[in-house]
């Protein structure tokens, strides 16, 4: 049982991880940066590939030169870590 709270936990903090990965993408996108930076493009690396995604199967989340794709990745990460979160709540029950 010790094990799948340790996996619970380390699926979890990866999803916050990533959620503040889109969030300095998006606070890098109102602000002048060196995109040279290596730091600011592994951000880009990680991130612009689900933005991507998102633009390509909701062409609507760009509106207006405003892109909506980071929010809607951000709830569904969200969504995805409540999902996870119950999963493993059940599976933590069936075998405790």
């Amino acid at each position: 049982m010790d094990a799948i709270l340790l996996v619970e936990e380390v699926v979890l903090w990866a999803i916050r991880i990533y959620g503040y990965l889109i969030l300095a993408n998006v606070i890098l996108s109102w602000i002048p940066h060196d995109r040279n930076n290596p730091i600011i493009r592994w951000i880009h690396r990680a991130t612009d590939p689900v933005f991507l995604l998102a633009r390509r199967a909701l062409p609507f989340l760009v509106a207006g030169g405003i892109d909506f794709s980071p929010i809607v990745v951000f709830l569904l990460l969200q969504l995805l870590a409540q999902v996870v979160a119950k999963l493993f709540e059940r599976l933590a029950i069936s075998v405790g």
